[in-house]
């Protein structure tokens, strides 16, 4: 019995073994590549410099580099490519700042970003959180940067991304709107909580992905039983860096007071039930299609830190739609001082 599990354990760890150098071994050439790119980039560029009394002469270069260079190496030398490699030397004009864990396909999502703190954000996040491509990409399209800024400083949100401070306070972390265009729910369609909370559950790498930083799943349908009476919470999640229990109660209409005072019982359900010394109060998020936030704020202490309303959208909004978001808020907050 002893050698059958000695053989079991040998295989895992040597399935381990190779598991890893594969994935090294793919970085390694994924990060050759960036490389390759950034000095061709780099040879473009000074090239240019040398003529650069002449406005048509950086054209006339890499139309004649890539006639040359596409019969022999393929499209990935066409003269697009060479106009993004130059552009990659000179967003990145020092190579020991390239990331290794960064691929050439990421890296031409990040040089199509003009803002520099916008693109600095989404490239420590991917480093962060081992972004695929396709991760980096939705959440970019998703305006993950310009959600946070809604409710957050832009030097706070980059010094998080730097990882040189802890996330405090739950609107560091949570966004208002969250996007779902992942569940594939129609805008128009009438559907239910329940359909909405199990498009959630099926697609909860996604959703985690949305949350944010250090979310990690607990419950659904969380039973929760007062004396006589039983109730049941929609989703139950654990935020190890607020060192929190997150309680999400889900909304296909419109936002009530009943329904925060229903969440608020959840969370101080939790916070006196489950809740150990160390860690913090309990989150309760309403999530749901519209609020009213003169509602929430009448309906909530002053003080209020543990209780958030955040609208969900099930498409990408338009930098249009953000703007009219970002000036919304503006407006309240001027009146709040009035």
């Amino acid at each position: 019995m002893n050698e059958i599990q000695d053989i079991q354990s040998l295989y895992n760890e040597v399935r381990e073994i190779i598991a890893s150098a594969r994935q090294n071994a793919v970085r390694s050439v994924d990060f050759c590549r960036v490389q390759m790119y950034w000095n061709i980039g780099q040879r473009i560029f000074e090239t240019e410099q040398q003529g650069k009394e002449r406005a048509e002469y950086g054209s006339y270069l890499l139309k004649n580099l890539a006639k040359r260079l596409e019969p022999e190496y393929g499209s990935g030398f066409s003269v697009r490519q060479l106009e993004l490699c130059r552009q990659f030397y000179r967003i990145y004009p020092i190579a020991n700042t390239l990331y290794s864990q960064l691929n050439w396909s990421q890296y031409k999502l990040l040089i199509s970003i003009s803002d520099e703190d916008k693109r600095a954000y989404y490239q420590l996040e991917a480093v962060n959180h081992c972004w695929t491509k396709r991760e980096l990409e939705r959440q970019i399209n998703s305006q993950l940067y310009e959600r946070l800024l809604l409710s957050n400083d832009k030097e706070s949100v980059l010094a998080v991304a730097r990882k040189e401070r802890i996330p405090q306070q739950p609107q560091e972390i949570i966004k208002d709107p969250m996007v779902l265009e992942f569940l594939g729910l129609e805008q128009k369609a009438s559907y239910y909580e329940k359909d909405l909370e199990q498009a959630l559950i099926t697609h909860l790498q996604k959703f985690l992905l949305e949350l944010g930083n250090g979310f990690t799943f607990v419950a659904r349908q969380k039973r929760i039983l007062i004396e006589d009476d039983e109730f049941f919470a929609d989703l139950v999640f654990y935020n190890r860096l607020l060192r929190c229990f997150v309680v999400i109660e889900l909304k296909t209409d419109k936002l009530t007071h009943q329904d925060l005072g229903q969440l608020q019982m959840y969370v101080n359900y939790y916070d006196r039930m489950e809740k150990t010394q160390d860690e913090n109060p309990t989150i309760g998020i309403l999530l749901c299609t519209s609020k009213n936030d003169t509602v929430v704020k009448m309906t909530l202490p002053e003080d209020n830190s543990s209780i958030l309303a955040s609208q969900y959208q099930l498409y990408l909004p338009t930098q249009d739609q953000l703007k009219t978001e970002v000036e919304s808020l503006l407006r309240l907050a001027e009146e709040s001082k009035e």
